[in-house]
């Protein structure tokens, strides 16, 4: 056994791991997948994580995240650090706004109904914010869609236009050689 040379002075010195909440990158070149992970600060970007906490899609329009809130909630409070990109995301989930009232609650200024209430009228906002995009979106390209089309058709109609007036100009030239043809037949008798 080895001794104790601290003898009392000092309470033993707890080692604590830096621990981020980040991205990692996954998917194929030009088209990138992100996992939101908490892990050690000093791990690769891409290599060993303690928890994955959601997933971050930016190839879609608007972006389909998904996220642990109650998950990056506990680490938060344990003191683990987003970083810009994983801040901008957790706070576009609302995950900020939970651990912000949670503050609250542990304090006792909020009751946790309370906070609760809070939260889920904030998402709900939040989810019509995002529906309302997306109808809009969807809408544009309908629009766009729409416009192409008619376009189209337009050319189209042009193109068939063009065709007949060339059709009859044939026509009118087919005639005027047999006429030219009969009247040098005429001549010729």
């Amino acid at each position: 056994m080895r001794p104790n040379y601290n003898r009392g002075r000092e309470p033993p010195k707890l080692i604590f791991m830096p621990v981020k909440l980040r991205l990692q990158r996954h998917g194929k070149k030009g088209k990138p997948f992100y996992w939101i992970v908490a892990a050690d600060a000093r791990s690769k970007r891409d290599g060993k994580y303690l928890e994955k906490l959601g997933t971050y899609n930016p190839n879609t329009n608007p972006a389909t995240i998904d996220v642990d809130v109650d998950g990056a909630v506990k680490w938060l409070q344990n003191g683990a650090q987003p970083t810009d990109t994983a801040k901008n995301i957790l706070s576009y989930k609302g995950v900020l706004l939970k651990n912000h009232l949670a503050g609250g609650v542990k304090k006792g200024a909020l009751t946790q109904e309370q906070a609760d209430a809070k939260f889920e009228a904030w998402v709900a906002e939040k989810e019509g914010a995002v529906n309302a995009k997306k109808d809009g979106l969807a809408k544009d390209a309908a629009a766009a869609k729409a416009k192409a089309l008619e376009a189209e058709k337009e050319v189209n109609a042009k193109r068939e236009a063009d065709a007949a007036a060339e059709a009859a100009e044939a026509a009118a030239k087919a005639e005027a050689e047999a006429a030219a043809t009969e009247e040098s037949a005429n001549e010729e008798e």
